[in-house]
């Protein structure tokens, strides 16, 4: 009968609503001022006619009490806000062209920094093949203009690299010099690994990006390259690598490799050749023909009846491709390729001696008289013989005959073909 009663009288009242259900929760409210009042409906609101004011709701019982905090209520209540929708940036505005090359950049210069604290050790352990120093950086609203304002720099196996560095005889401050302080330049060298490469403007170093199945082919013989080296005593025809880092800007990974260039670009180059041993698809297309200084390859250099005049020079550099190759076949690697420039001094301009920094692939001069030099190294030694290029294999062998000198065999056959080939043509 209560509840009935108490019903009756709410439905009635003009502020219904809400002073119904701040009955029965037990908050009390007035409907204009939002304050607290008594505990029944007539000391809360006024009974008598509303005023204008407050027509058509209840009303605060002691206007007094809120008269100021009435209009500035309603007006709050009254006043509609128009909601702002912010328009996010959708690219990142970066001033320079490629900001991956100035993090590159940035990152070798700060990790050769690092290196040169580091004591030398006479011993290279297995965990320095897993060793890595990494950084990342959080710049806001500083440095825009040179730099990406995140991102991300690592240097793998650095106390390994800085042993390389010093077997292979490569001054630090000039590799730093040469990459950091000057515009590293595209080069139009990208073969069908699909990778990008970029020169110092000194033309010293090359910087090569890599698929991720070279890193783990890298990862996974480069205790083997190290030991070869070693065993070598820097002295071979395999590239030399003098870092290897992972760059990371706007999400995107990219790993990038050091090594020295094989010929130098301050001898007027005649001719280039890419030399496998093959046959069978190993013929210049003719977009590479129209090309100023074309990459020739091995049916062109027997077409031409191309010979490498090395002269006394001639046994040693077959000893180490010899070496170099057998090496190359135990660690199970094949598809490489000897690059060979032939460099033409101009009439007038004396023969320059070698130069230890540019001229680490120099192979021999002609015999006397001649003005022809000459440049050999080998590249592109990270193709592992695995599963795809044993379907290329039986591909190649079902359309050319399992007699034709095709370049995809295993890597023992590769390198012994690979070794015959380059004999059968030095005198």
């Amino acid at each position: 009968l209560s509840l009935s009663r108490s019903l009756s009288l709410s439905l009635s009242h003009p502020c219904f609503g809400e002073h119904f259900l701040s009955k029965w929760l037990r908050v009390r409210r007035c409907r204009t001022c939002r304050r607290g009042r008594g505990d029944t409906c007539t000391e809360w609101c006024e009974r008598v006619k509303p005023s204008p004011l407050s027509a058509g709701s209840g009303a605060c019982f002691s206007a007094s009490s809120c008269g100021s905090a009435n209009n500035t209520t309603m007006d709050r209540v009254k006043t509609k806000q128009k909601k702002v929708h912010a328009i996010t940036q959708k690219h990142k505005v970066f001033r320079q062209s490629n900001p991956m090359l100035s993090v590159l950049m940035w990152g070798v210069n700060h990790t050769m920094n690092e290196i040169a604290i580091v004591p030398h050790q006479s011993l290279i352990m297995d965990t320095d093949f897993k060793a890595s120093s990494k950084v990342a950086v959080n710049n806001v609203h500083y440095n825009d203009q040179v730099l990406p304002n995140k991102f991300k720099f690592k240097e793998y196996c650095p106390i390994v690299f800085r042993d390389l560095r010093t077997r292979l005889r490569c001054d630090p401050d000039d590799l730093v010099t040469s990459v950091c302080e000057s515009p590293l330049e595209p080069s139009d060298s990208a073969g069908k690994s699909h990778s990008v490469f970029f020169t110092t403007s000194n033309h010293r170093y090359i910087i090569k990006t890599l698929s991720r199945e070279e890193v783990v082919s890298f990862h996974k013989t480069f205790s083997n390259y190290h030991s070869y080296i070693v065993e070598r005593n820097g002295e071979t025809l395999l590239p030399h690598y003098l870092g290897m880092y992972r760059v990371t800007v706007q999400e995107k990974e990219t790993y990038m490799i050091v090594m020295r260039t094989v010929y130098n670009f301050s001898v007027p180059q005649l001719r280039l050749y890419d030399l496998k041993g093959s046959t069978v698809d190993r013929t210049a297309s003719e977009k590479e023909l129209a090309k100023e200084t074309p990459t020739l390859k091995d049916n062109d250099f027997t077409t031409q009846k191309e010979r490498l005049h090395l002269g006394a020079e001639g046994p040693e550099f077959l000893d180490m491709l010899s070496s170099d190759a057998r090496f190359l076949g135990s660690i199970n690697m094949m598809d490489y390729s000897l690059l060979v420039s032939i460099h033409e001094v101009p009439e007038g301009t004396p023969v320059p001696p070698i130069d230890p920094s540019a001229d680490v692939y120099r192979v021999g001069e002609a015999k006397e008289g001649s003005r022809t030099i000459y440049y050999a190294g080998i590249i592109d030694v990270l193709t592992k013989y695995g599963a795809k290029k044993m379907a290329a294999h039986t591909a190649k062998g079902v359309k050319h005959g399992h007699k034709a000198e095709i370049s995809t065999v295993n890597p023992e056959q590769y390198s012994r073909r690979f070794a015959e080939f380059i004999t059968s043509v030095v005198d």
